[in-house]
């Protein structure tokens, strides 16, 4: 019995592939186009890899759009933040370098054409030529005269985004060198480079292999610092993912002056976030130049006190100004630098209070608004029958003793241990009282370390934290940060995403309970982890995987709904972090004391951690 299928070809002679002639003919035809497309796809196929990079660029780069107020929203290092300017308008579909374009015989000595490789285009601004200048060697040009401050703003899906330029893949000689050198133009081969103050200044530049051709692929880490007598801030850096970077620098005008500006190369390609990353340390300054910064008609935004809304940004841009300076200032017996009255007032918009009880020899801290320096009356009239509840790592212990010491006029407590619970009293009024509850989280075991968010596996140190949550009462504030013994414990940035995810979990989980209770749900403060100094920046919590850890558990928290606002301690530290002076490492503020420190001087400067200490406060009162 024949088959009930048919065959096609030879039952139906009228179809017209039945014909061997046209069999043949169809066959020659498909054999042509076949060698066709090979033939094209060898001639153009850098093009057609130019195209796949731009489209998978363009997945981690999201397109920047200006909005009503004329912001717009630059990629910052890494792809962690977003550099913000209300007069920069880029479109950064446009960055994406193709490595052809680049010439093979790149000489850092020879003046550089960056508009082979400049990534930024503009649209509607003075802020760069949109004209091909092949010829020309020039910066990106200045902002104009309507001017802001620089800020900045977390990436979405940082942690994803993250990963991915981690994980690119390389196959291409510009994607498998690594850096070690840069080209700067508009600034190298300048003695004095000069600028008005006032405005943005954003200066492309180039990462260079050892044959000085330049690179493709970013990840590298820049640390950069801009200082003069009286101005200390970290220039933001953007990263474009093709090797091009680019840095702003920005002055106010009431700071005008010779200043230097330092950009070293720490890590290559992500090396920081590795699990045992001091061997891949590059440590290199890479430039030094000076910058002279000049009176202009300028004119950028008063600075006002911080209020309960400026919390609510997630990434800090702030600087480091001097009001007042005693030259002759020397280390007390007790340890302590006294170097201006007590009383020496504030200046004009960069605080508010008496910049001499900061014993910082005139430096205080600003970002996008500034603080309130608090005397001990106005610190207990703001603290008196209030709970606070510190979860964190050793710093917190810093944190705290400087605040009962310096200002709730404590001075015989001498030290707070990792973990304790207890009551403090106005000395000057007893019926004031605060309590103050610290939970150490690096280690469940609270002699021990670098277990970090991991602690949390442990079902009695979460019984702990739950049970002070599961009184009649709770505390009002929660102060809390993670990092420095994550640093040591999690292997990678995806299994720390995971510790951090679970313990925004539990977080949440928390404060859902307190809310079902009936209670005031605490508010929450992410304090960012610190921006560890001198001989640390090269070990298991250098600057580079804190930054990036400070990014993904922030994104966690927020994505759970647990945090109130955002205390950037790693905005504050890094303009201090380069040496030991101010920190032993890991911490910024250690007790004072008349003894031989870290960098072999006398003493050390607190006053760092003892500004953190007044920022804490400035977010608490705002009730």
């Amino acid at each position: 019995m024949k088959e009930k299928g048919v065959n096609w070809s030879s039952s139906n002679p009228c179809l017209p592939w039945s014909s061997p002639l046209l069999q043949w003919r169809f066959g020659l035809l498909t054999t042509l186009v076949l060698v066709s497309m090979v033939v094209v796809w060898s001639i153009d196929g850098c093009n057609i890899r130019s195209f796949l990079e731009a489209w998978r660029s363009n997945q981690d780069f999201l397109t920047m759009k200006v909005s009503s107020t004329g912001r717009a929203n630059l990629t910052h290092i890494n792809g962690g933040f977003r550099l913000n300017s209300s007069s920069i308008v880029i479109n950064q579909t446009q960055n994406e370098t193709n490595s052809t374009q680049l010439s093979s015989n790149f000489n850092i000595d020879n003046p550089l054409n960056f508009t082979q490789f400049e990534p930024l285009s503009s649209m509607n601004s003075s802020y760069m030529s949109t004209e091909s200048e092949p010829s020309q060697t020039r910066p990106v040009a200045s902002v104009p005269a309507s001017l802001s401050w620089v800020e900045a703003e977390l990436e979405p899906n940082v942690t994803t985004n993250l990963l991915a330029r981690w994980l690119s893949p390389g196959g291409e000689p510009c994607r498998d060198s690594r850096t070690v050198e840069i080209a700067v133009p508009g600034l190298d081969g300048e003695d004095l480079v000069e600028l008005p103050a006032g405005e943005i200044h954003e200066f492309g530049f180039q990462a260079l292999d050892e044959a000085k051709n330049p690179r493709c692929l970013g990840g590298d880490y820049f640390e950069t610092d801009l200082s003069g007598d009286s101005w200390k801030s970290r220039p933001l850096v953007r990263d474009f993912g093709n090797g091009s970077y680019s840095v702003s620098l920005q002055v106010h005008p009431d700071f005008v002056g010779t200043y230097n500006l330092t950009i070293i190369l720490l890590f290559r390609h992500f090396e920081g976030l590795k699990f045992s990353p001091s061997r891949f340390a590059y440590d290199r300054e890479l430039r030094k130049i000076r910058i002279r910064f000049s009176k202009s008609s300028a004119q950028l935004p008063e600075l006002q006190l911080c209020q309960e809304s400026d919390f609510g940004r997630d990434i800090w841009a702030g600087r480091w100004t001097r009001q007042g300076k005693n030259d002759a200032c020397k280390v007390g017996n007790d340890g302590r630098y006294r170097c201006l009255a007590a009383d020496f007032p504030c200046q004009n918009q960069w605080c508010d209070g008496s910049l001499g009880s900061l014993e910082s020899n005139g430096w205080v801290y600003s970002t996008h608004c500034s603080f309130r320096l608090f005397s001990s009356d106005s610190a207990w009239n703001c603290w008196k029958n209030r709970w606070i509840f510190f979860w964190g790592d050793s710093n917190h212990v810093d944190t705290i003793r400087n605040i009962l010491n310096f200002i709730l006029d404590l001075p015989e407590i001498k030290s707070v241990p990792r973990r304790f619970d207890m009551n403090f009293s106005n000395p000057k009024d007893p019926s004031q009282t605060v309590r103050i509850t610290s939970i150490f989280n690096g280690h469940w075991n609270e002699t021990q370390n670098y277990q970090g968010l991991n602690s949390l596996k442990d079902e009695g140190f979460r019984n702990l934290v739950k049970k002070y949550f599961s009184e009649d009462t709770v505390p009002d504030t929660v102060i809390m940060n993670s990092g420095l013994h994550d640093g040591i414990f999690w292997s990678t940035i995806r299994a720390y995403s995971k510790g951090a995810y679970y313990a925004a979990s539990f977080w949440a989980d928390i404060l859902e309970s307190v809310r079902q209770r009936g209670l005031k749900v605490p508010k929450v403060f992410y304090r960012t982890t610190v921006a560890t100094g001198g001989y640390a920046r090269s070990l298991g919590f250098n600057p580079s995987k804190m930054e990036a850890f400070n990014w993904v558990l922030l994104e966690k928290l927020r994505q759970a709904g647990v945090i109130s606002g955002v205390i950037d301690n790693f905005d504050m530290t890094f303009p201090w972090h380069f040496d030991n002076r101010c920190n032993d490492g890991v911490h910024y503020g250690r007790a004072p004391a008349k003894l031989k420190w870290r960098d072999g001087q006398i003493g050390h400067q607190y006053f760092v951690d003892l500004m953190l200490a007044h920022v804490l406060l400035n977010a608490l009162c705002l009730r």
